[in-house]
């Protein structure tokens, strides 16, 4: 069992473990290890004030073990999976916490081939890293940084590939409201919609496109869609868009101001898909987590849904296997495959809106028919991640749950795998019901595993 990789790489508050100089660098070396002789790597990073010096530290264990690298700056996190894969790098590596507070930061790694490494390459990974910081041989304190200047053509040439994916799009006279929450969209939003533009009459109000380094997902962006939600109705837009810290996911608002989540972009997209007869095998990946509005929804326009376990490498794991071509999550994370090898919340929004540009209707009219049970989400907080169904009092709750709903709901209990949470899901047709058991379980997973104060 993986330690230090979690769902979506290393993730902490930086300065402390995993995220600490010495970690850092033995992360560095382990990789450039894994990577053979002479890699090229490159790296990109969010908005963190911490990522500059985890950047520094982690290029210093990468060139201590005779790699070579190249910096992108600040960027999107699919910017780097899509310039690896393009440029012939042997990783890109990605510092973001993604969704986090800002003083939590992360290390993500790609491989040459554009996809996150699989579990089994972080775990061969993680090894060789508690190795080397069980027997140093370099005090992993450096960090000056040894990556080549930061090349601007880079993230150019990202802006060039997202449009080139809807050519001719336009915004139809459109107002379009944008969270940038502060985060990496900051640095490519302004230009990507700015052409859109310029293609042909609307209007794109940006917001917090002013990164601080401790400003970031700071009440706005994909973890508070309302905001945008609220923005959209302020402003009589047509639509809202809103990303996360490092711009893999985006979340929507239609022109009432109701929030437009992965599940419904699924639908949209597999429906558009199919109608041009692009939906290989005519299925949908989603997971765990999603709305079982959506599998009826799609199942009424005869398409199947299979589900894989939360995490969009998990996601893109099983559309690799059964030969998909979408796939995605109920926060955001869309895959479309021969298009990108991970989430990204840019060219989502982009594909979203050219459905939309070419249905000749509007996002609620698009989804109106989109009819999802009440579903609720409780996070605990906890000191330690025990298997649930080794808790007597955690497992009774959870089976009391899964007899009670029956066939009328579901029961969804899991670790975060980037945060010490578990998460408590329940969907039923019974608000009354879905609330009593979220509670119960929540509570007797609280009573055995939760933070103590004091």
């Amino acid at each position: 069992m993986k330690k230090l990789f979690g769902t979506d790489g290393i993730r902490g508050v930086a300065g402390q473990s995993p995220l600490d100089p010495a970690t850092i660098h033995a992360v560095g070396l382990a990789l450039a290890h894994h990577l053979g002789d002479s890699p090229r790597v490159l790296i990109g990073q969010d908005t963190r004030e911490s990522s500059a010096w985890i950047a520094a530290a982690l290029t210093g264990g990468l060139t201590t073990g005779g790699a070579t690298v190249e910096s992108a700056g600040i960027v999107p996190t699919p910017a780097v999976a899509h310039l690896a894969r393009a440029h012939g790098f042997a990783a890109g590596i990605v510092i973001s916490a993604s969704h986090n507070p800002w003083r939590d930061n992360g290390i993500k790694l790609f491989g040459s081939d554009g996809y996150k490494l699989p579990d089994a390459i972080e775990l061969d990974i993680e090894d060789e890293i508690f190795r080397r910081l069980e027997s140093p041989t370099d005090n992993g304190q450096r960090t000056t940084d040894n990556s080549l200047p930061i090349d601007e053509s880079g993230r150019a040439e990202y802006v060039r590939y997202l449009l080139e994916a809807v050519p001719g799009l336009s915004l139809d006279g459109r107002r379009i409201v944008i969270d940038c929450a502060n985060g990496a969209a900051s640095a490519v939003a302004p230009e990507v919609f700015a052409a859109l533009n310029a293609n042909g009459g609307g209007e794109v109000v940006l917001s917090h496109i002013s990164a601080n380094g401790r400003n970031i997902n700071e009440s706005c962006g994909a973890l508070h869609p309302e905001i945008v939600a609220a923005e959209v109705v302020a402003q009589h837009a047509a639509m809202g868009i809103t990303f996360d810290g490092d711009a893999d996911r985006a979340l929507f608002a239609d022109e009432h101001g109701k929030v437009v989540n992965g599940d419904a972009v699924l639908l949209l997209a597999a429906r558009d898909l199919a109608a041009r007869g692009m939906l290989a095998n005519n299925i949908v990946v989603a997971t765990t987590m999603s709305n079982m509005g959506l599998e009826a929804a799609l199942k009424r326009s005869g398409i199947g849904m299979l589900r894989a376990p939360v995490g969009d490498k998990y996601v893109l794991e099983e559309m690799r296997g059964a030969g998909a071509a979408l796939g995605g999550e109920q926060s955001g994370h869309i895959i479309f495959s021969g298009r990108s090898t991970t989430g990204d919340g840019l060219l989502t929004a982009l594909l979203l809106l050219d459905i939309v540009h070419r249905s000749g209707q509007t996002l609620a009219e698009l989804t109106a028919d989109l009819k999802t049970f009440p579903q609720v989400i409780v996070n605990v907080r906890v000191r330690e991640k025990r298997p649930l169904d080794q808790i007597p009092t955690v497992a009774a709750a959870i089976a009391a749950a899964e007899a009670g709903l029956a066939d009328s709901g579901r029961v969804v209990i899991r670790y975060s795998g980037t945060e010490a949470l578990a998460r408590v899901m329940i969907e039923a047709e019974s608000e009354a019901l879905m609330h009593l058991h979220a509670n119960t379980i929540a509570d007797a997973i609280r009573a055995e595993l939760g933070t103590k104060i004091g």
